[in-house]
């Protein structure tokens, strides 16, 4: 029996990684935005039946891009792992950080032990109150996390949806109908092609509200948002 090929831990981790980067940038990207009614959760989505932004709990959001069945499992674990802590203990007990910890580490492990990483990149979001600022975590393919400000991207061309923000002045406090158009912007400049609203997946965590804070944007309500 001949022996199993040696490959070296480093050459191993890097080429999982450029994997898992290359199915990660074949997806749409998604944009989350902080405006000042509470964060703007815009994707570059045409299909009206796979959301990439989902309600997670009463003002927490999950947006993902990469692989749809491997980042809805993770959506649909995140669900469940909400409810139970907010059942077993309180409501208040279940935040964002907790979460994109819960969902680091899940990552993590699947990318240092398993052949195969998962070729997601995930964002979760927690709108804040009068007293608490706003909060946005990236979680990427191998388990890091990136605790965001102001804005976050990921998916496809999301380095230069980046650039086109810090590029750019604009500001935390724009109305909603401001910070959809800037992003509409964004997508338009990275895709190299027009973007209009009607093929965007929107939806916002909006800080005023008491419990459910999470709201879709739906087609009748984006009249007079497109250019």
């Amino acid at each position: 029996m001949m022996p199993p090929y040696y490959v070296a831990p480093e050459q191993l981790m890097q080429d999982k990684a450029e994997y898992a980067k290359k199915g990660i940038a074949k997806g749409r990207s998604i944009i989350a935005m902080e405006y000042v009614g509470g964060v703007l959760l815009i994707a570059d989505n045409p299909a009206a039946s796979l959301c990439k932004i989902s309600e997670i709990y009463d003002r927490i959001a999950f947006c993902g891009a990469g692989k749809y069945s491997e980042f809805e499992s993770l959506r649909k674990a995140g669900i469940r792992h909400a409810d139970l802590k907010g059942y077993m203990y309180s409501r208040e007990d279940v935040s964002g950080r907790s979460l994109a910890r819960a969902y680091s580490e899940t990552l993590g492990g699947i990318f240092s032990q398993e052949m195969k990483p998962l070729e997601v990149e995930i964002l979760v979001v927690e709108v804040g109150t009068a007293s608490k600022a706003n909060e946005i975590y990236r979680i990427t393919f191998d388990g890091g996390i990136i605790d965001e400000r102001g804005v976050a991207a990921v998916g496809g061309p999301s380095d230069a949806i980046l650039r086109f923000f810090s590029e750019r002045e604009w500001a935390q406090d724009a109305p909603l109908d401001t910070a959809i158009a800037l992003c509409c912007d964004a997508f338009t400049r990275a895709n190299a092609q027009d973007v209009t609203v009607d093929a965007l997946e929107i939806a916002v965590l909006e800080r005023d509200q008491t419990g459910r804070s999470f709201r879709r944007i739906t087609n009748a309500a984006r009249n007079g948002m497109d250019k």
